[in-house]
């Protein structure tokens, strides 16, 4: 049994490293894949494997693909004069799922935040910068979550692209749809009345 609780050890200590995953879940998760069929160990790691194995970095975007380049950076209906920049590969999907953003996208896979020892090499706004240099692009959508390391993030990156001939603009920040006002805090409130906009 010794030879089982190493094992056991080693996918506890594992699983832990995973962000949000601390020791207890991590324990919990490893007693319940010990408890699965071999089949569906073995599915998993395999799954595990191919994540490695058949994902790529577009070279274009940075976005996580099977192929380089991806398949927005592929598609010719899609604007390429209009960028969306995003922190990291999940903010891409959620606003495909909108159906509304038909431009292109960079992402940045993370944010600026001095705490984490996290600054602007450790991103890839070279990449970015590459890519306004070959030109084309008249609108850059900063599309970092409304955090302080994403507001600095996109500081960062609107005074650094400022030498170049486009809008660059910030995501709309405000009361989410369904919320009542007395709920919301004086922050939300404030970006609300600063991005209201005209109904006719």
């Amino acid at each position: 049994m010794a030879g089982g609780a190493k094992a056991i050890d080693r996918l506890v200590e594992a699983l832990s490293r995973l962000p949000g995953i601390g020791g207890k879940t991590a324990s919990r998760l490893a007693y319940y894949l010990l408890r699965t069929s071999a089949d569906e160990a073995e599915t998993l790691a395999e799954a595990l494997v191919a994540l490695h194995r058949d994902t790529v970095r577009c070279s274009v975007c940075c976005n996580i693909s099977e192929t380089d380049p991806c398949a927005i950076c592929s598609d010719e209906t899609r604007d390429a004069n209009v960028l969306c920049v995003v922190e990291e590969p999940l903010d891409v999907a959620a606003i495909e799922r909108t159906g509304q953003f038909r431009g292109r996208f960079h992402v940045l896979h993370g944010h600026i935040s001095p705490m984490d020892r996290i600054g602007p090499e450790d991103l890839c706004i070279e990449e970015l910068v590459r890519r306004l240099e070959s030109g084309g692009a008249r609108e850059l959508i900063l599309a970092t979550n409304p955090t302080m390391e994403g507001d600095a993030t996109a500081r960062y990156l609107a005074d650094r692209l400022s030498s170049f001939d486009m809008v660059i603009s910030r995501l709309a920040l405000g009361l989410p749809r369904g919320g009542d006002l007395e709920y919301a805090d004086e922050v939300t409130l404030a970006e609300a009345l600063a991005g209201r906009r005209p109904l006719h």
